[in-house]
């Protein structure tokens, strides 16, 4: 909830739209997690599917099990400074809104059985002159 509520903020306080970026990255939601990301976002009227990749999805394959993510940190890290970056170099991606996602852990609220609470914070990383 927390990256599809940044996403929404950020399109409305800009005034900008999904199609205003090539891509739309989200740190790592995993495939449960992308699917709520999309879910969220479509009920709010915004359609980010054909756009929205996840750096955990990048990283873990089907096998591997991973529906619910694995390092939002490191998956964020990895994804950006390893493919992304590189792929915004070459000119295939002049314009990326990345959403890096983690949860907030802490031993005390899930002893309690309370839920963990998720945090997304968006950069918009640009090859335009414009910006």
């Amino acid at each position: 909830p927390a990256a599809a509520d940044t996403l929404k903020r950020h399109l409305f306080d800009t005034g900008r739209t999904v199609e205003d970026y090539d891509l739309i990255i989200t740190g790592d939601l995993g495939s449960f997690g992308s699917e709520l990301f999309l879910m969220l976002l479509n009920d709010a009227g915004i359609d980010a599917g054909t756009r929205h990749l996840d750096c955990g999805n990048i990283i873990f394959s089907t096998e591997q099990n991973a529906v619910c993510g694995g390092s939002g940190c490191g998956c964020s890290a990895s994804v950006l400074c390893g493919h992304i970056l590189q792929r915004m170099t070459c000119g295939d991606w002049p314009r990326v809104l990345f959403a890096a996602t983690g949860a907030l852990m802490s031993p005390t609220t899930s002893q309690q059985g309370e839920s963990i609470p998720g945090i997304c914070h968006a950069v918009v990383f640009s090859n335009h002159k414009e910006e």
